[in-house]
């Protein structure tokens, strides 16, 4: 188990997914979306009771204006997108999402029939 998002790819880089498609062992995302940053939460403003307003865990510098372009620019299938690619790549077998709301999960539940991408990247 570890982070892998379209943000933050180290599993990848590290080798940790092929090993895991090499020996048959799955590996399970979390933080798909980003603590939110995958969503539209963030495109208009950080809410009030956002993560990224308390300043835990999610500081309010990842948010930066080339971040916030690139994802308003994907705001229309920004969570799908971003869950079916982790679906999509070797080794990854699930998928941990924190949906807070009914709404929030067959919202990401679209993910499932979403069209694979090439050599898992982003098309």
């Amino acid at each position: 188990q570890g982070r892998l998002n379209l943000l933050d790819r180290a599993p990848q880089d590290e080798g940790i997914t092929d090993l895991c498609e090499k020996e048959g062992v799955g590996f399970i995302s979390f933080s798909p979306l980003a603590q939110g940053l995958l969503t539209d939460r963030y495109l208009n403003g950080i809410p009030d009771d956002s993560r990224m307003m308390r300043d835990h865990f999610l500081k309010r510098d990842v948010l930066t204006p080339e971040l916030l372009e690139r994802l308003r620019h994907l705001n229309e299938t920004l969570a799908e997108m971003a869950l079916a690619w982790i679906l999509h790549q070797k080794g990854v077998t699930s998928v941990l999402v924190g949906a807070s709301s009914e709404e929030q999960l067959q919202k990401n539940l679209k993910c499932i029939a979403a069209e694979p991408f090439a050599d898992g990247q982003i098309v």
